[in-house]
């Protein structure tokens, strides 16, 4: 079955949201463009909602032709943008400055309105169907926020499911697995304190230069020799601050700032008791100190198992089975969707939007990169698997295991 008829006959007046939508972006809870233009069309559409959850975040609430099943699912779309400048030269490239929808959140949002539209006009399921539009992914902790305002107490969801586009999968493709998808992200920040002075007379220092790239150096050990090597994870430090920019002053300080990436919560908590061990450790047989920062901040995404199989057999109706790739391999990159999967069951998938045949297209950056851009034909695609998913889960009468 290919994409549903009335989703690829709205593709046009979709895409002209989603554009709307990328030349006005906005990062972690600064989305009101966004969150007013999903709010316009709910409006227009008849679908009531509840706006400012997590400040800009939106949910609505479609019922089916018959509600007596007891059932519900979530979707969700985030709609937040990143701090990088545009430089994809598409006509609707963004219009502010030093802002850019590089992960393609506009048209994730854009997605979610197509199927709501669909979903809204026909209510071809028994049931409840709620549309997440969550802001703040971006290292704001969107999803978490959304949940602590009450997403799941005042919107109750039996599962819940999401969609990220995929530049290196091909446009018509649809990826996912059972188990962990992507990583958790944690961030830490470690400040060494020595006792600056004169370069030239550095045995009258404690040089926190010293210290702290002994410890970047030590740090990489964590993985290779502390973390199982059937297991998986990544530690980068990414920033080491320091010294005044003069080339004859040893500073007081250095601080070094990194991030952790792992599948397990075991190994996540086993790597930041490590990093501090191994810091104090280097820093004290210098007589320097340390100071840990270590925020667990985003979950990994762990797709339960059911969840996986609903996805796969939407996609499979949409793309056909051919073109779904039901045990993807996973990725170390984070997504604060998994922060649902805590709370619900679901899955979340990759979407493809890759050109690959031509090369030069701004569909096949990848994610973050200033000449990104989301690929529009992939809007029928997308809105069609939620709509599927909808339908194939809301169409027996069973009770819902989280039902009031």
């Amino acid at each position: 079955m290919p994409v549903i008829n009335s989703i690829a006959n709205s593709k046009d007046e979709i895409t002209e949201y989603r554009h709307a939508l990328h030349e006005n972006p906005a990062t972690s809870y600064e989305e009101f463009y966004a969150s007013n233009l999903i709010a316009e069309k709910l409006s227009a559409w008849g679908i009531p909602f509840k706006q400012g959850l997590a400040k800009t975040g939106i949910v609505a609430t479609i019922t089916g032709q018959k509600n007596d099943s007891g059932k519900a699912i979530g979707l969700r779309a985030d709609i937040d943008a990143l701090d990088i400048t545009e430089k994809s030269g598409q006509p609707w490239q963004s219009q502010i400055d030093g802002k850019m929808h590089a992960c393609g959140h506009d048209g994730h949002t854009a997605t979610l309105l197509a199927a709501a539209k669909h979903l809204g006009e026909n209510r071809n399921f028994n049931g409840t169907v709620h549309l997440i539009f969550q802001p703040a992914e971006e290292g704001g902790r969107g999803a978490h926020t959304m949940i602590e305002d009450g997403l799941f107490r005042d919107f109750p969801c039996d599962y819940v499911f999401g969609l990220h586009n995929w530049p290196g999968l091909p446009l018509g493709k649809i990826a996912t697995r059972p188990g962990p998808l992507m990583a958790s992200v944690d961030e830490f920040e470690l400040t060494v304190t020595g006792t600056g002075g004169h370069a030239a007379m550095p045995e009258q220092t404690i040089d926190p230069v010293v210290i702290a790239c002994q410890i970047v150096t030590a740090l990489q050990t964590i993985i290779s020799r502390a973390v199982n090597p059937v297991d998986t994870a990544v530690l980068s430090v990414t920033n080491l601050n320091t010294g005044t920019g003069a080339i004859n002053i040893i500073p007081d300080t250095a601080v070094l700032k990194g991030t952790v990436r792992a599948f397990n919560n075991d190994t996540r908590k086993m790597i930041a008791e490590r990093i501090e061990t191994i810091a104090t450790g280097i820093a004290t047989s210098f007589g320097a100190k340390i100071d840990l920062f270590y925020d667990f901040s985003i979950e990994p995404t762990i797709n339960s198992e059911d969840g996986v199989k609903m996805a796969v057999k939407a996609a499979t109706e949409i793309v056909g089975s051919v073109n779904v790739d039901a045990n993807c391999s996973p990725t170390m990159g984070g997504e604060d969707f998994g922060d649902y999967l805590t709370q619900r069951p679901g899955a979340f998938i990759f979407l493809g939007q890759g050109l690959p045949e031509n090369e030069n297209s701004p569909h096949n950056h990848g994610l973050h990169n200033p000449h990104y851009d989301f690929n529009d034909e992939a809007i029928p695609i997308g809105a069609s698997w939620f709509v599927k998913l909808a339908e194939q889960y809301l169409k027996k009468r069973i009770s819902s295991p989280y039902s009031p």
